[in-house]
């Protein structure tokens, strides 16, 4: 089976959005490994999508500036709030991110409640619509990603716990509308998951992860005309597993 040029016109849009997830999420995730808070992703975006329920609800026009607002002040409230549980309950913050989160879920369930585009709202939000990424957007969101990883790489000893949980809710909050909820905590965790022996080129080594799974996936899904986000999410854990297994005890001394 080939890849006709239509195909490739809808897989690299796709591609190019993912390699922006990927280069945000990776070094987030390395953190988010570090402070042992698996799931705020989880959490922030699930969070996030309440804000979009709600501006949705409201008759709010899915690709406006006002819904990405309210995805944001809601993401970010949802940041604020774990940064202060964290200050005050460090010993179950985990648990509280698994609290957060399904408080999170149900109320989304809540806000379409009587909506009969429902399923659908729900499906966007947890799988996303990777191949249908809007072409014209990619350049303002690629420069919000841009400048988080400027201000990662630049401040991150300086900015603290509170400028951690203000980027990764910014970051969270492009990502889950992009490539959907299910892709957002993969990019996230997988791939610092498994490079997370390695004490050289360890950055490096997840990029490829991420730039190997959303390749292949994207590919397998078009060819195969199967879901693309949940294929890419296989793709990840298996390329991942992959490296992990074939990395060699030299390499992960």
């Amino acid at each position: 089976m080939t890849i006709t040029s239509d195909e490739l016109s809808i897989i690299i849009p796709a591609f190019v959005a993912g390699m922006m997830v990927t280069a945000t999420h990776v070094p987030l995730g390395m953190q988010v490994l570090s402070r042992g808070i698996v799931f705020i992703d989880l959490a922030i975006a699930q969070i996030a999508g309440i804000g979009v329920m709600l501006a949705a609800s409201l008759g709010l026009e899915p690709e406006g500036w006002a819904v990405q607002i309210a995805a944001f002040s809601a993401a970010l409230l949802g940041a604020l709030l774990l940064n202060w549980t964290e200050k005050k309950y460090p010993e179950v913050q985990e648990a509280v991110i698994g609290v957060i989160f399904v408080l999170a879920a149900t109320a989304s369930v809540l806000l379409l409640a009587g909506n009969v585009h429902a399923g659908e709202h729900l499906r966007d939000l947890l799988v996303g619509q990777i191949l249908w990424v809007q072409t014209a957007h990619l350049p303002a969101e690629g420069l919000v990603y841009a400048v988080i990883l400027a201000l990662w790489f630049g401040l991150r000893d300086k900015i603290g716990r509170i400028g951690f949980y203000l980027l990764f809710a910014c970051a969270v909050t492009v990502s889950v509308q992009l490539v959907g909820l299910y892709l957002v905590f993969s990019s996230l965790i997988i791939p610092p998951l498994a490079t997370r022996h390695l004490r050289r080129n360890r950055l490096w080594a997840s990029y490829g992860v991420g730039i190997v799974g959303y390749a292949s996936g994207l590919i397998i899904s078009v060819i195969f005309d199967l879901p693309s986000g949940p294929v890419i999410v296989w793709a990840l854990a298996i390329t991942g597993i992959l490296l992990h297994t074939w990395s060699s005890p030299k390499a992960r001394e």
